[in-house]
């Protein structure tokens, strides 16, 4: 499977799917820290012991957690990076299939491009860089090097 879509000056970096076990279970982990606290408020309210404060500062604290475990593996499913390449910017975009990221911009004029080495280092495998004088923009997905070096191919001549 091929990572990187370029067409029209936008580059698309597709994420790597993580093994389906590994997904399930942070889909699980997901929901439940959305789903068992409510649960046990309702619980504890059924019971009879009241709703107190501490039940609300629950909720808030596992909904944070959730929605971190849910980006997490939206990404890991879903997870895609939208670089568009225009004269004077560099627009980058995240999308994790149920959302997107907010948009940044990085001021690039005429744009080197390069990789870094990242994770072990048996796996082989790498991140784009885009870089000018004054701004420096760095890729998440993790791409194997020999499929870099051949996006590097198709990338230098692009000189806006």
């Amino acid at each position: 499977m091929q990572q990187y879509n370029f067409k029209n000056n936008i580059l698309n970096l597709k994420v790597k799917k993580s093994p389906f076990a590994v997904r399930i279970v942070m889909f699980f982990f997901a929901f439940a820290f959305f789903v068992f606290p409510i649960a046990g408020t309702m619980v504890g309210v059924l019971t009879g012991s009241g709703l107190h404060f501490g039940y609300f500062i629950g909720i808030g604290l596992f909904s944070l957690m959730g929605f971190y475990f849910l980006r997490l593996s939206l990404w890991n499913t879903y997870g895609e990076e939208r670089i568009e390449i225009l004269e004077n910017k560099i627009i980058y975009e995240a999308n994790y299939g149920w959302f997107k990221d907010g948009k940044k911009e990085f001021a690039i004029i005429n744009p080197n491009y390069s990789f870094k080495a990242v994770g072990y280092e048996e796996d082989n495998e790498g991140v784009l860089i885009i870089s000018s004088e004054q701004s420096q923009m760095e890729s998440v997905v993790k791409i194997p090097m020999n499929d870099l070096e051949s996006l590097l191919y198709i990338l230098e001549p692009i000189r806006i």
